[in-house]
């Protein structure tokens, strides 16, 4: 994850060749450090954050099991497979894995919510995972697939290969179970920064209400469609230096 000899081409050093790789020599550190804050912001809500020692075992997780459906090698041939991260913590028993499955594309919905379904209807009733809209408004079926973030919802199964697809919680959250993360820290940080409209000045009559016109309203275009599924912020590299 932090080979240094990528940024190295021939015997070639730049001064921003140094800067990057103290910057991966720094980041590996401070991954594999025993301390629970590497930053601290005096603030108590902030300062419960994951630290980089707290980073769950999804980043280091190299063990696959295949999920037993009783299905030939050549069955697996004509299947979609599907590794999915499973992990229970309560369970000391319990070490993470990836989990393999198999399903037919042609019996399930297009999009990965509902291979999930599927899954946990049909094959392994034990699978967790968050779900409800299903139409990318709620916001609850954020996860990682593909090596991408994504709503499952709104992610489509490929349908021009077969190759192996893997599912994995959000990075740098706190795994409550298999594919659920813990989103408290995300919502006190929300809550902090006081999300809504605040004047800058007293109402005059607090009995009248307020009208708002048709510019005002195109105001709020682009500031109010967030559906807080912590995607982009769990996968931002500032926010893993500043949780």
């Amino acid at each position: 994850m932090f080979a240094a000899n990528r940024l190295v081409r021939g015997s070639q050093t730049t001064a921003f060749t140094k800067s990057m790789l103290r910057s991966q020599t720094m980041f590996g550190n401070m991954m594999n450090a025993n301390t629970m804050r590497v930053f601290s912001s005096n603030i108590p809500t902030l300062d419960q954050a994951p630290g980089f020692a707290d980073v769950s075992d999804v980043l280091k997780v190299n063990h696959t099991e295949e999920f037993d459906q009783g299905l030939t090698v050549e069955e697996k041939k004509n299947m979609k497979r599907i590794d999915i991260y499973r992990s229970n913590p309560n369970d000391p028993e319990d070490k993470p894995k990836y989990m393999t499955y198999y399903i037919n594309p042609k019996e399930c919905g297009p999009m990965f919510l509902d291979a999930l379904i599927k899954i946990k209807d049909e094959i392994d009733p034990t699978l967790s995972f968050r779900r409800s809209c299903r139409e990318g408004i709620c916001g609850s079926c954020s996860m990682n697939i593909d090596g991408r973030h994504h709503l499952a919802c709104l992610c489509g199964i490929p349908t021009n290969n077969m190759e192996k697809s893997v599912i994995s919680p959000l990075m740098f959250m706190f795994v409550l179970k298999d594919l659920v993360v813990d989103m408290s820290h995300f919502y006190a940080q929300y809550k902090q920064i006081q999300p809504f409209l605040q004047r800058k000045t007293p109402k005059e009559d607090e009995n009248v209400e307020y009208l708002q016109s048709t510019e005002d309203r195109k105001l709020l275009d682009g500031l109010y469609e967030c559906v807080l599924c912590a995607c982009c912020q769990s996968t931002c590299p500032s926010y893993w230096w500043h949780p």
